[in-house]
């Protein structure tokens, strides 16, 4: 078949592929594609998963990384599995203000923050302010002041831990844009100078190290680095951390050869490693905080697309073309990443060929997936792409001026619509012709006359 199922994806007795308990081909005829579809159920279930194994468990709060996957109708998801809610820009944050998230769960992270969006955080009173350096420190603290406000931050560190990821998205080691090094004396300094800035209460450490990591020893690792330089802040200054947040990158499955570990593993391995250096430092335990997004919205996620042109050069290489491609799902194009998929339409059929699946913008480099086994493909046919939660709606784009794809929502039988698809009036709202091109237009065409 060429995918494994996730969810309530499963295959009916017609050999169908149905998710939600709707056939892919009818949310597909219903709403069009490409599409993107949100398995309610599983994203709620790896939700549970984490408040489970670290809220009810340790008493850990679990921050939903919003930079995966966010609008108004998963924010509403998060807060009912109460989760808190990671946000990364102002725009970010005002998808949480509309959809009335609980601000006091809300975590705001950003490398370069603008007074402006300081400014709305404040204003919004957000839970915790994840500073990320010496400068944001400085305008935070003025900005608060001037608002009459103190602000409660989180420093965000770099460990220097490098997890065996992909290049571009590793964030922990020192040569970063994220964050104060501690090898360096940055880190200590930014401490230093937020326990002097009278608007500002310092709260904790945060750090982290990667995406897609399937390695818990580098989350052990994390703890160790960030526990003694705890330790270390402690013995100089008298300080001592309330909140320790490990970010998130736990890995998920998205071809053959992810095993991505059980998050009862990843939460019982670090709290054990947590309180063990609290005790070696001989401090009270920190509240633990982790930042899941990836392994939340990734797997309950997946992309409907409409088989166009297949093409085949003899002894080279087949292309089934669809109607999407790097505009709604850039990763391969930036990471090499690897998708499953089937022809949701001849799921029960076995594979009858390997075949390349291509998108349909104007770039050799706009592949959705190479070689894979598919049942012969012909126009029209229902693709899907699995494990596309995460990352592909976020970061679409209208390359080639193409409207972004719709979202459903589908549960039990239900498919509810919670994006728009865009129209081609959408790609041209925010354009503007001066007056003087419009004239200078008119004049051409009257001389031509």
């Amino acid at each position: 078949m060429g995918m494994r199922l996730h969810g309530t994806m499963r295959i009916n007795g017609r050999g169908r592929l149905e998710i939600g308990g709707i056939e892919a081909a009818e949310l597909a005829r219903r709403f069009g594609t490409p599409l993107y579809v949100l398995d309610e159920e599983l994203f709620r279930q790896n939700c549970r998963d984490y408040h489970r194994h670290f809220t009810e468990k340790y008493g850990a709060e679990v921050i939903y990384a919003g930079k995966t996957l966010i609008n108004l109708a998963v924010c509403r998801l998060v807060e009912e599995e109460g989760l808190g809610l990671d946000v990364a820009s102002g725009g970010e944050l005002y998808t949480a203000i509309k959809a009335r998230f609980p601000m006091h769960r809300v975590y705001f992270h950003g490398n370069n923050k603008s007074p402006g969006e300081i400014k709305m955080a404040l204003e919004a009173g957000v839970g915790r302010f994840m500073a990320d350096n010496l400068q944001e420190l400085l305008v935070l603290n003025s900005l608060a002041g001037e608002m009459k406000t103190r602000a409660d931050v989180i420093i965000r560190l770099t460990p220097g831990i490098e997890a065996h990821t992909h290049e571009y998205v590793k964030t922990g080691q020192i040569d970063s844009k994220f964050g104060l090094a501690i090898q360096t004396g940055q880190a200590e300094e930014g401490v230093r100078a937020a326990l002097r800035l009278e608007n500002i209460r310092l709260r904790g450490l945060h750090c982290h190290i990667g995406s897609q990591i399937f390695e818990l020893g580098s989350y052990v690792h994390a703890v160790d680095v960030m526990m003694d330089f705890a330790g270390k802040i402690k013995r100089e200054t008298g300080w001592t951390p309330e909140e320790i947040d490990l970010g998130g990158g736990l890995g998920i499955y998205y071809a053959e050869g992810d095993n991505p570990p059980p998050v009862s593993e990843y939460a019982d391995l670090v709290m054990a490693r947590l309180k063990m250096k609290s005790a070696e430092h001989g401090m009270e335990t920190p509240r633990l905080m982790v930042e899941p997004g990836r392994s939340v919205s990734g797997p309950a996620g997946c992309t409907i697309y409409t088989v166009g042109t297949v093409k085949e050069i003899p002894g080279v290489r087949k292309y089934v073309a669809v109607d999407g491609g790097m505009a709604d799902n850039p990763r391969h194009a930036l990471y090499q990443a690897r998708y499953e998929a089937v022809l949701a339409n001849k799921a029960g059929l076995p594979p009858a060929e390997v075949v390349s699946v291509a998108g349909k913008c104007c770039e050799s480099g706009d592949m959705l997936i190479r070689d894979i086994a598919l049942p012969a493909a012909e126009p029209g046919d229902i693709l899907v792409v699995s494990c596309t939660g995460a990352y592909n709606y976020t970061m679409s784009m209208n390359y080639n001026r193409l409207p972004r794809p719709a979202m459903v929502l589908v549960r039990g039988g239900r498919a509810d619509l919670i994006v728009k698809r865009e129209d081609y009036e959408d790609l041209v709202r925010n354009d503007v012709i001066p007056d003087r091109l419009r004239k200078s237009g008119l004049a051409g065409v009257a001389s031509a006359r």
